[in-house]
Parts: structure tokens; sequence; C-alpha cells
């Protein structure tokens, strides 16, 4: 069954234009946007460049002889991708390209492409730990910075505007590292969730998923128009951010 990719293009344009509107609307918004820049731009581009890596490593010279093993943005970042993360809260950065034939033959090629697709996400998660641990530092070090635990979650306060920006960066970039990791360990195609599911899977289960991908993109996208795949993925990146936080600052004695 043959799908015409521009439909898909059409709904995602739809959902940027009303994405777009309700930013126009709110200075709040706006100022997030901008606050979430280096979030995004470090999130993709180091998740891009994990794939990278681990493929070059895993024998795999094609993203090597690409120019995807450096943490150039440019390189990494897709506009169209880069668009839907900021507008529609999902999106992508330009697919690092692998030869799994050019693997070391150690393992099987199904469970090295699983490798190579699960080193994104856990580069994510292991930057959110890093800026985790500088958001606390700043917490800590910084003179007027206070905490405070109250009935309604951990509220940060600064006296100061630019800490309060400066804090609100870092907390934006473990935020969109969690989400983004989160995010593609959902398994439905094009997502590395379900290049890590077909590398466990019997021969024929992962040939009719890829022999259907189109498919799946397109039940993906409908879920997350309708907003089902919100209301199960949202909770848990709030979760897993809001636990990383809290266990770090009890590391830290913070509170």
């Amino acid at each position: 069954m043959y799908i015409d990719r521009r439909f898909i293009f059409l709904i995602i344009a739809l959902m940027l234009f009303s994405s777009l509107m309700s930013l126009l609307s709110s200075e709040d918004a706006l100022l997030a946007f901008v606050i979430s820049i280096p979030g995004i731009i470090i999130a993709i581009t180091f998740h891009e460049f994990a794939h990278a890596f681990v493929a070059d490593k895993l024998g795999d010279d094609t993203p090597r002889r690409q120019g995807r093993l450096n943490l150039n943005p440019f390189k990494h970042l897709d506009l169209f991708g880069t668009i839907m993360l900021v507008f529609a809260g999902f999106g992508w950065g330009k697919p690092v390209e692998i030869n799994p034939r050019n693997f070391n033959r150690n393992m099987s090629l199904s469970k090295a492409e699983a490798i190579v697709s699960a080193a994104g996400p856990l580069m994510n998660f292991i930057l959110a730990i890093v800026f985790e641990i500088i958001f606390c530092l700043l917490v800590l070090l910084v003179p007027g910075v206070s905490v405070v635990n109250g009935i309604n979650g951990i509220t940060i306060l600064a006296s100061s505007q630019a800490v309060r920006i400066a804090i609100s960066i870092v907390q934006s970039i473990v935020a969109i590292n969690i989400g983004l990791g989160v995010f593609n360990l959902i398994p439905l195609p094009p997502l590395d969730g379900s290049k890590i599911l077909c590398g466990f899977l019997p021969y024929n289960a992962r040939n009719w998923i890829e022999s259907h991908s189109q498919i799946f993109e397109i039940i993906f996208i409908a879920l997350w128009i309708v907003g089902i795949l919100s209301l199960i993925v949202r909770p848990i990146i709030l979760g897993v951010n809001e636990g990383l936080t809290y266990l770090f600052m009890q590391i830290f004695g913070i509170i």
C-alpha cells in the first residue's frame, strides 16, 4: 500500500501553523521558545552524533565518509525536523545513514542496528544527567539562588534576571534531552524505538514491520494529532524530569 507523503506533510504543516499562532499570541511562550533553542541544538546534535559514533565503532565507516563524526550542528540538524521539535513537540535530526553489511560480524546485524539506534536516546539521557549536575552546581554556588520545596513542587528563585535565564536554559536542556530520549523510544517507525525492537524480533516479524513502515508512520502521526501519544508520553517525560531533579537535589543536599 502506497501512501503519498505529501498528505503527511500537509498534516504536519497544519500542526505547525496552529502551534505558531499559539506561540505568537503569548510573550511567555515566545520567551520559552528562545530559552529552548540551546537545548534543541544540543539534544539533536549529540543524538545524531551518537548514532554515527557507535556505527563507526561497530565497523561501518559510512557516517565517517559522510562527515557525521563531529559535533557541528549544521551536519546534524534537519530544518523541518528542528522546526517540528520547536512547534509541535516532536522532531528529528538528519538521519545517520548506515550500511549494516559493514558491521563487525561478532554479533548479528539486527543486534548491531539495535545498538546503533539505542545510542541516540542513551546519549540524550546522559546529557540530561550532566546538565542536571550543572543545574545543581548553579543552585549551590551562585549567590542569590534559593530553592522552595512546596506543595506544587520545587521552585527555583534567583535575585538576578541573568541567573534566572541561565538556570532556565539549563533546565530546558535537561527537559528537552529527556523528552527526545523518551520520545525516540516509542516503538513505532521511524523512531529509534522501532529499530531497537526489531533487533530482538524474529526475522519474519522484523521484515513485516519494515515492509509496513510507511503505514506505521501514518499511525504514529495520527496518534499524536489526536493526543493519544501525548497522553502516554508526556507524563513519563515529566515524571523522569521531576524524578531526576529530585534525585540530584537530594544527592547534592539542596533539599
